[in-house]
């Protein structure tokens, strides 16, 4: 199979049938609008135009709550089609929607007294926050903040990421929880009748999707564990994990370009895993993972044994070729962002793929590099041209030195037609920002940038704001549905 001459990916391919992001958008929508729907067939005496609007954020608040849960980027109907990119950037962007409902629900029940009467008003919100009756709902208020502000704060936060995974678990459930108590038990719409029975169904929903993901997938890790047969030092702090199915193991059905969740030995349990790229093509048995130390767990990658029990976890992501055609190829790589890469291009040699390929990598100095020798051997199977870019000079450099500048990008796509070319970005974030900015500037459509990187904290590529109006639409409609529910019910 090795030999086969045939492209990667092409018009061709097939791919598996999968929810588009406006499908995902409008199932969202219209899973928050059920319990408005429901709360309408309610024969209730008629609130006024703000309780009805303090019901609508609290039910809308509850239910995205719950599917806060699903998008968790372990679902492969939704993180596996969209890309974790996609989905995490929505997973935090929904929990501000979530925690302002939730601070917006008592204020306005209390919004027409503090008109009235402003220190009426401050009483009445007070009885809110205090009394027994509403306690179930001050804990998931209370929950929900904690959540959300120790996310923000997570890598300055002295713990470990285990740590805070398990605290962020904790608190979104009873968040959930405890806000499903409060709706059913002082919920004006979903004291009895349908409404009661959506939140009943709801929490049984996620009482399951936490079954799956930490009681099915601990158990599938630990029926079905994989060995690490060797690890290879590939560069500084990085090193390579070659992994094969163990004897009771199913091989891995993936496409280059995506990743796993990766566990070992004992602590072979969903809060231990971590998300590793797959640098290796579907044609070789088992799997290639390129880690680089940077965390409590990485740090002591090249420590592990040969023959160590790994929990395996996949696959998930779009970053592939065969999900995005194009006529050549144009792969761009800084730091440990060449795993992905690396697991492209393979899949590239092994296929014999016929269309020229480019491959710029960036690292912050010479002795960061990984798989060099490899990187050169491929150009005797492939149309492969390729620029190393190190930050730092040092004795016996031969490749550029600075960064991936827009020239440096033009020279790379000489003799390519921009709009047939498809660019895949893996890196830090401040690098991934500005390569996919510059690619836009030299002509080549957004639709043809593909990228995965590792933070979010050097500001967003243009990309990055044309996903944040999309997401900037549904909460438009979150909106819609909360007016729409005060001036109906």
């Amino acid at each position: 199979m090795a030999d086969q001459a045939t492209p990667a990916s092409g018009p061709d391919s097939v791919s598996p049938m999968r929810l588009t992001g406006p499908s995902l958008a409008g199932t969202y929508l219209l899973l928050c609008l059920v319990p408005l729907l429901l709360a309408l067939s309610r024969n209730v005496a008629r609130p006024d135009i703000w309780e009805r609007a303090a019901a609508a954020f609290g039910m809308i608040a509850l239910v995205a709550m719950a599917i806060q849960f699903v998008t968790s980027g372990r679902f492969q109907a939704v993180s596996g089609q969209l890309g974790i990119d996609k989905i995490m950037a929505f997973h935090k962007i929904a929990a501000w929607w979530v925690l302002i409902a939730v601070i917006l629900h008592p204020l306005a029940y209390v919004l027409p007294t503090w008109l009235d009467d402003p220190a009426l008003g401050v009483e009445r919100l007070a009885a809110y926050l205090t009394l027994p009756h509403y306690r179930s709902g001050v804990v998931a208020l209370a929950a929900l903040m904690t959540l959300v502000v120790s996310a923000i704060l997570r890598d300055r936060l002295p713990w470990r990421y285990e740590l805070w995974r398990a605290s962020h678990v904790l608190l979104g459930i009873t968040a959930t929880g405890s806000g499903m108590h409060h709706a059913i038990t002082t919920g004006r719409f979903s004291a009895m009748g349908p409404v009661h029975a959506f939140w009943w169904m709801t929490g049984l929903v996620v009482v399951g999707v936490l079954a799956v993901l930490y009681g099915w997938r601990w158990i599938s890790l630990h029926r079905q564990p994989w060995r690490l047969a060797s690890v290879t030092r590939l560069a500084d702090r990085m090193w390579e994990l070659d992994i094969q199915p163990g004897k009771d193991s199913r091989a891995l059905s993936y496409d280059a370009g995506q990743f796993v969740w990766m566990t070992e030995g004992a602590r072979r349990f969903p809060l231990f895993d971590h998300p590793f790229s797959i640098a290796d093509s579907p044609v070789r048995p088992g799997l290639s993972l390129i880690v680089k130390e940077a965390g409590d767990f990485t740090d002591r990658i090249g420590d592990l044994a040969p023959g160590t029990a790994i929990g395996i976890d996949g696959p998930y992501g779009e970053f592939t070729l065969v999900r995005h055609h194009g006529d050549a190829v144009l792969l761009l790589a800084g730091g440990v962002g060449i795993a992905p890469i690396m697991g492209l291009l393979r899949d590239l040699k092994a296929r014999r793929d016929p269309r020229p390929i480019r491959l710029a990598y960036a690292a912050g100095k010479p002795a960061n590099f990984a798989c060099l020798p490899e990187i050169s051997a491929a150009k005797e199977v492939l149309d492969l041209r390729v620029m190393l870019v190190s930050e730092e000079d040092a004795e016996g450099w031969e490749g550029l030195v600075g960064r991936l500048t827009h020239d440096r990008l033009r020279d790379l796509l000489t003799g390519l037609d921009p709009d047939r070319t498809t660019a895949l970005i893996c890196g830090p974030g401040a690098m991934v920002t500005a390569v996919s900015d510059a690619l836009l500037d030299l002509g080549l459509p957004v639709r043809k940038i593909i990228y995965e990187r590792f933070d979010y904290a050097e500001g967003a590529s243009r990309q990055d704001r044309r996903r944040a109006l999309n997401f900037l639409a549904i909460g438009l409609g979150l909106i819609g549905l909360i007016a729409g529910f005060a001036m109906l019910a």
